[in-house]
Parts: structure tokens; sequence; C-alpha cells
């Protein structure tokens, strides 16, 4: 598919490179971002990766449209001057009892066993492809095939805030309580969003993540230490 360039109003721009959910997709999504943020294009004010765009919020009265359009253009084409590091995080979850009330559940629609929807889930390296939803919100594919279901067709209207979900190709973490209608499969007790912290959310488009099965004492142990500030998450740097 041909690299499209379409208008969201007068100050913003989508660079649209394709219409799937694919990793090869998204690495062109993020090393255009990569690069215009190298560059600090002027009048560039903020940039947001999707699973197949990336969309660039300008100022009409320092950049325009046309201009701003042959800059990302003639980006498009260059190559990074160094290989990107991606982020690596290894995050504790609880895929115990109360923690995953949709696990039994996803083993029967799965043809698997609970245990081995816990270990098809924990042994994927995921790819966070974007944060939406609410803040902090990772979408990160991709799923084992066995593991991929439609939505509950009961939504709830509020999910616990640390959930780990899976639905379609993807998973997910919820930083905040919200209503969702994704299968519940475990829990973390580490924060995805913190309003304080210099960099808000944990995650960010491009990081990879693996998730390490805990029990519910450790879960406890790890929350206690979260809500008293004295946990602090340590990622690895990996090429992407």
């Amino acid at each position: 598919m041909t690299v499209q360039f379409l208008k969201e109003g007068d100050t913003a721009m989508v660079v649209q490179f394709g219409d799937v959910i694919d990793r090869a997709l998204s690495d062109r999504v993020l090393r255009l971002s990569r690069r215009i943020r190298a560059l600090g294009i002027l009048g560039v004010t903020d940039l947001v990766p999707t699973f197949r765009s990336l969309l660039v919020h300008y100022d009409p009265l320092i950049v325009g449209g046309d201009e701003l359009k042959g800059r990302l253009e003639g980006l498009l084409e260059s190559s990074d001057a160094q290989r990107q590091e991606a982020r690596q995080w290894t995050i504790p979850v609880c895929y115990e009892g109360g923690y995953a009330p949709d696990v039994d559940d996803v083993a029967q629609a799965s043809g698997l066993s609970a245990a081995q929807v816990v270990e098809q889930h924990a042994e994927t390296l995921f790819h966070v492809y974007m944060l939406g939803f609410v803040p902090g919100y990772p979408y990160m594919g991709d799923l084992p095939p066995a593991l991929v279901l439609p939505r509950r067709s009961n939504p709830r209207t509020r999910v616990p805030p640390g959930s780990v979900a899976i639905a379609s190709v993807m998973t997910a973490i919820y930083p905040l309580e919200s209503p969702g209608g994704w299968h519940l499969i475990g829990a973390t007790p580490i924060r995805l969003f913190d309003v304080d912290a210099e960099d808000p959310a944990l995650l960010r488009p491009g990081d990879k993540v693996r998730f390490q099965p805990i029990g519910s004492a450790e879960y406890a142990g790890i929350r206690k230490a979260v809500q008293a500030g004295d946990f602090e998450m340590v990622c690895e740097r990996a090429a992407s």
C-alpha cells in the first residue's frame, strides 16, 4: 500500500502506512516517529503512533501542511543513523483465582487447560503497538493462535486496574479502573500509569514485554512495595 498523507483539520496530519496490524508496518510507523523526533522539525508539537499510522500534530503558524508533507516524504526514504534499541520489560502477573476470572472460560474456548493458557501467554514476547483507550493502556501483540478469541459478549462496567486481558490478537493491561470487554486472565501489582511521574506511562510504543507468573503471596508483597514507593521496575535493552 502506498503511504498516504491525510489531513486531520488544520493542525494535524496522518501518515498512513497500511491497513493491517503487522509488526513490520509498526516498525515503519515507529521509525518515522523516531526520525522526526531526532530532527526536531520546527512546528511539530506532538507525535502519536498507532497500529498503522503516525498522527503528526503541528502549529500551522510555524509550518504549513504542504511544507510538512514534503519534509515527511523525504524522511520516508532516509535510514536511521543508529540501530534502535527497544526496551524490554518483565512484568509480574498473578494468573490465579480472583485475579484471573476469565481464565477457565478462555481455556474452554481455546481447547487448552488453564495451565496451558498461562504458559502460552507467559512464554510470548509481546510488542507494544500503541497506547490508547485510557492513559497508559498498551495494545500488545501478538497472541499465540490458540488464544485468539473475540471480545466478551457481556462487557464489564468496572475492570480493576492492573488487570491483564486478551481479545482478538492482542493482550493489554488496564492501567486504571474502567469498563472493558476483554477476557481477564491475570493481574499485575505494578503501576502502569502515574500522573506524578516524569514519564506517566510505564510502557511506550516499540517496547517489548514478557509476563512472569507469580503467586498471590508474591503479588501482595509487590503491591505493598509499589504502594510504599519501594518498588522499581527495571527494563533490559534489546535490539528491535
